[in-house]
């Protein structure tokens, strides 16, 4: 669930919060509680607002990852940013830690990701097939633990699952992660995957902007990477 110390980063146009594992961005079918409306509920208290609150979700990520979400609280704000993802222009870095250390120890994935929309999952190919769509990021090594090795990696596009499944690809599945080859489930059920960080210029001001999330305090292990 949302809290207002939840929030990283705020002005008159862009909020930043550092979503929990296990809570969805925005509502689905279900209709179960959303980030999205936590936060409406919040900024409209707070801000005694007559109306309703306009607050637009610029990206997503997946319900068991944790990290930095941005929203726009402007629709000014949200056309610009959009335009700036589908550009390539607002930089995401993310920590995983995984049960093996990749080899080499930095470098850029590169394969076709296909979506399967009945098992919610992902399978990421060598060459072209089909529907499958290209799925690019850069990756190093930061550090190691006895028995799992933290990773950061830098999105170059957006594809369903594209981290756990691009990372699965190359042995190192993500810990937690049964859907995609982990040995055993946190015990939160969430995946240790962290949106650790979000660089953009700023769609209004035109300064650069940048946040980056703590990591999950409750984690031992995460406790341990943190000094890297």
């Amino acid at each position: 669930m949302f809290r207002p110390d939840d929030i990283l980063y705020e002005d008159n146009h862009l909020l930043v919060v550092n979503k929990h594992a296990g809570d969805l961005v925005q509502p689905d079918p279900n209709g179960e509680s959303a980030l999205e409306d936590q936060i409406k509920a919040y900024l409209k208290g707070r801000d005694a607002k007559p109306g309703d609150v306009f607050l637009g979700v610029v990206h997503r990520i997946d319900r068991p990852v944790s990290g930095a979400v941005l929203f726009a609280k402007t629709s000014k704000a949200l056309v610009r940013l959009n335009e700036m993802i589908r550009r390539g222009e607002i930089r995401k870095t993310y920590w995983a830690v995984t049960e093996q250390a990749p080899d080499p120890t930095e470098g850029e994935l590169r394969h076709w990701v296909l979506r399967d929309g009945k098992t919610n999952r992902s399978r990421a190919f060598d060459a072209p097939r089909g529907e499958a769509k290209e799925a690019r990021l850069r990756y190093r090594l930061l550090g190691a633990s006895t028995n799992y090795s933290l990773v950061e990696v830098e999105l170059l596009t957006g594809r369903h699952h594209q981290i756990r499944a691009q990372l699965a690809k190359i042995g190192c599945p993500i810990k937690g992660d049964l859907k995609y080859g982990a040995r055993r489930s946190n015990p939160d059920g969430g995946i240790s995957l962290h949106s650790r960080s979000i660089e953009l210029l700023h769609p209004v001001r035109k300064e650069p902007v940048g946040v980056v999330a703590p990591v999950p305090e409750a984690d031992n292990l995460w406790a341990y990477f943190r000094q890297f």
